[in-house]
């Protein structure tokens, strides 16, 4: 896909203050170091578009990033980060629940796991959750540039293994470094959208 404008739109937190034009939308999610602004970032070609941090657990918001004026990307808050407080965590629960279950435009979600190792327990969890939402799923493996290509088959092999039900399919490999995955995951999402104007 050719990018030909890309912009910071909103944060939110509930519906009312969610972008109210109903244009299509791609959500994010995953652990919070797993490197979602990374991967946007490298979806857009742009350097610092979504804010990444070196403190994980920054997102606490859902941003909703504009793209060619026609669909949105919305980076979901992490989960996972010990560090937030019980309350906080919970709250940061039933907000990404309630949009992954309850928002009209989303037409894909989009898993995002760390390649390196196996899913953690909240990784897989999150995947089990996310098997009851209607929307289309795909789960991406990240960090692909750390892992030697001679171990590929093993780590995906352990993913396909550890997460229930995914088929090779559902899940791609990327590397918000290289760029490897890019036109894959434009592919599928582009594919997505098409199809949701049918």
């Amino acid at each position: 896909m050719k990018i030909h404008s890309a912009e910071y739109v909103t944060s939110g937190v509930n519906e009312a203050s969610y972008p109210q034009e109903g244009l299509p939308e791609i959500a994010f999610i995953g652990r919070s170091n797993v490197g979602k602004s990374s991967l946007i970032n490298a979806l857009l070609n742009r350097k610092a578009l979504a804010r990444t941090s070196s403190q994980p657990g920054k997102t606490r918001t859902a941003n909703f990033y504009l793209i060619n004026e026609r669909f949105y990307l919305v980076d979901l808050p992490g989960y996972g980060y010990a560090k937030v407080a019980q309350s906080e965590r919970a709250r940061f629960q039933r907000m990404v629940t309630d949009y992954l279950n309850k928002r009209k435009p989303l037409q894909l979600i989009i898993h995002l796991i760390d390649f390196r190792h196996p899913p953690t327990a909240l990784d897989i969890k999150m995947h089990e959750f996310l098997r009851s939402v209607t929307a289309p799923k795909l789960v991406v493996a990240n960090k692909l540039d750390k892992v030697s290509r001679s171990k590929w088959e093993v780590h995906k092999k352990a993913i396909l293994t550890t997460l229930p039900g995914l088929p090779p399919t559902a899940l791609l490999l990327f590397s918000a470094e290289t760029k490897q995955g890019v036109t894959e995951l434009w592919d599928i999402i582009s594919a997505t959208l098409q199809s949701g104007q049918e």
